[in-house]
């Protein structure tokens, strides 16, 4: 019963802080897919690098305390890749890949758009190159589950205030158009959704205000999976208890 968890940290350091990786060693879990390190190798402790016997891979940021991705896993990797291959988003860091044997694990960290209309035109040629990627990644024939923040709330009930933000960067047309693409077209599953169509079941929270105490929400954090391993999730958990990050861990125990 592998055990795959996507959790942004908002800062590596920040959320070893907070007791992260002494929760992840209660957790029993096979694959640990983390956004948004906010670190250079040189940051990266052995305690961040090898928590508790796990092997790490990380693809780290060139702009220091900015973004960056990584997998931990139980058991060492076939074999791994940093970036996808376009050399603007792979200089942030979005993009870290493990096989293991016929699965592969990608954390990603999709860019937001919401500091600027530069940040949200860069955004927006991310999807334009990260779709194709996609299909590339079918075509290899391997289960992929692509574990992160991809900074875009799907549908209506993705978000709390979903009439009021219409107009803003994580629920734009363009994004959840984009979004429906993945799914319907290229045929990759929202793993989550599919366990649990309740609302309000979000992963991130502004720091504005108490919206984490009013669980004011959006669900921008996904397992995104190819139909295989998709149909092996049986159970999903939005962890809540501690609060590392203003994102929370996302579980999903797949049965192979």
């Amino acid at each position: 019963m592998p055990r795959i968890i996507s959790a942004n940290l908002n800062g590596i350091r920040s959320a070893h802080k907070k007791g992260f990786f002494e929760w992840l060693a209660t957790q029993d879990a096979d694959y640990i897919c983390v956004q948004e390190l906010k670190a250079q190798e040189a940051d990266m402790t052995e305690d961040f690098l090898r928590p508790h016997g796990y092997h790490g891979h990380f693809h780290y940021a060139e702009k220091k305390g900015y973004s960056g991705t990584g997998v931990y896993s139980r058991t060492a990797p076939d074999k791994h890749r940093i970036g996808f291959g376009c050399v603007e988003f792979d200089a942030e860091g979005r993009y870290t890949r493990c096989d293991f044997g016929d699965l592969t694990v990608i954390s990603l960290y999709a860019p937001s758009g919401s500091s600027s209309p530069e940040r949200q035109l860069a955004k927006f040629r991310f999807m334009e190159v990260f779709l194709p990627h996609l299909q590339e990644l079918q075509a290899e024939g391997r289960e992929i589950v692509i574990c992160g923040d991809w900074n875009i709330a799907h549908q209506e009930i993705d978000l709390k205030n979903w009439k009021g933000n219409l107009k803003n960067s994580g629920f734009l047309p363009e994004e959840r158009a984009w979004m429906t693409r993945i799914f319907d077209e290229l045929g990759l599953v929202d793993v989550h959704r599919g366990l649990d169509p309740r609302p309000e079941q979000y992963t991130w929270w502004s720091n504005r205000g108490q919206a984490y105490a009013k669980n004011v929400g959006w669900r921008i954090d996904y397992h995104v999976a190819t139909p295989g391993i998709a149909k092996c999730a049986k159970t999903v958990s939005v962890y809540k208890d501690v609060k590392f990050s203003d994102h929370a861990p996302l579980i999903i125990d797949y049965e192979r």
